[in-house]
C-alpha cells in the first residue's frame, strides 16, 4: 500500500495526487464520492453523474432506514 500525503488549504481544499487520479481514472469535472466508515476510514470513489442524480433523487426516501434500531436489527446482513 502506498501512502500519499497532501496539504489542506485555508479553504479546506487539497490536490488529489497524480497516482490517485490515475488509479481512479479521474479527469477535470469528474464527480467524487466520500464514504465515511464507522472506524473513521474514508473511501474515495469516482462516480458517474447519472449515479449522483439517481442518489439525489432517492436519498430523501432512505433516511427512514437509518435508525439505531435498524442498524442493530439489520447491520450484520
Amino acid at each position: 500500500m502506498d501512502l500519499m500525503i497532501t496539504k489542506l488549504t485555508s479553504k479546506h481544499q487539497t490536490t488529489i495526487p497524480k497516482e490517485v487520479r490515475k488509479a481512479l481514472k479521474l479527469s477535470a469535472k469528474d464527480h467524487l464520492a466520500f464514504e465515511i466508515l464507522p472506524d473513521h476510514t474514508v473511501i474515495l470513489r469516482r462516480v458517474n453523474p447519472l449515479d449522483v442524480e439517481y442518489y439525489n433523487a432517492l436519498s430523501h426516501t432512505l433516511n427512514e432506514w437509518g435508525s439505531e434500531d435498524d442498524e442493530q436489527a439489520y447491520g450484520n446482513l
